[in-house]
């Protein structure tokens, strides 16, 4: 594994309106242009730190991932917030040395759900095409936030060509089932998308190696051991994924 680095950054939602934050993690020595892993939190507002341990984990595999702020909160549901770090990340990958040509799409709950609408509506991004995307425990048989429909619906409309698929989901889920992941990894089958489906031993918040915090009403850090392989397995995924141009050896899935 590297060892690695991360810094926050703004970035623009559109001329003339406020920036939100996005942090960038990245392997501390940079030689060739990195794969670029685009990481979307759930609909908590403005999480970005939930993910900090995934992501760091993710980039010592030798990627740069990109971890925006949103708000789902927001008149759109978080929609602009969503499109403008994509944007941001295909105009600034190279400068935080990362590879624009080779961007996964990934995201956790409502994120998840989010990133893989983005992969099957081309036509909502000026027709660009993630590398791969990857989905953490979501539900895709409700509105994306990111376009507003139904990913299972646009799936078996859509015309755009198929890109990897990565689906994880904990097995003890109570807050998001792992019958929707099974359910699109059907889906994606029967309309011949390459797709791999993970269910791990844990929970809604553990597959991203936190825990739930009532009294926070959010997830945190955790040291849970379950947790914190659920979430290296996840990272691995991930890393996988990137390397969807070149692959190596396998994952034991």
């Amino acid at each position: 594994m590297l060892t690695t680095e991360a810094h926050t950054v703004p970035y623009v939602l559109a001329e003339g309106a406020a920036s939100r934050l996005l942090d960038v993690y990245r392997p501390a020595r940079h030689q060739t242009p990195a794969s670029c892993v685009l990481l979307w939190h759930g609909v908590g507002p403005d999480e970005r730190d939930v993910l900090a341990t995934l992501a760091q984990e993710t980039a010592s595999y030798g990627r740069t991932v990109f971890v925006p702020d949103w708000r789902s909160d927001a008149a759109d549901g978080g929609r602009s917030h969503l499109i403008a770090s994509l944007r941001y990340v295909r105009d600034n990958a190279s400068v935080h040395g990362g590879d624009p040509e080779h961007i996964v799409l990934a995201g956790w709950s409502a994120g998840a759900g989010s990133a893989i609408a983005v992969a099957l509506r081309p036509d909502l991004t000026d027709g660009w095409r993630p590398a791969a995307v990857v989905g953490i425990a979501g539900d895709y048989d409700r509105p994306a936030r990111s376009t507003g429909s139904v990913p299972l619906h646009d799936l078996a409309e859509t015309s755009a060509s198929p890109v990897p698929v990565r689906l994880v989901h904990g097995s003890a889920d109570s807050m998001v089932s792992s019958h929707r992941s099974r359910a699109l990894h059907t889906a994606l089958q029967a309309r011949h998308w390459p797709v791999q489906l993970a269910e791990l031993d844990t929970d809604h918040a553990g597959v991203i190696a936190t825990e739930y915090d009532p009294a926070l009403g959010r997830c945190r850090a955790t040291t849970d051991p379950r947790a914190l392989k659920a979430g290296a397995d996840v990272a691995r995924v991930i890393a996988t994924a990137a390397e969807a141009r070149a692959p190596r050896k396998r994952p034991s899935w």
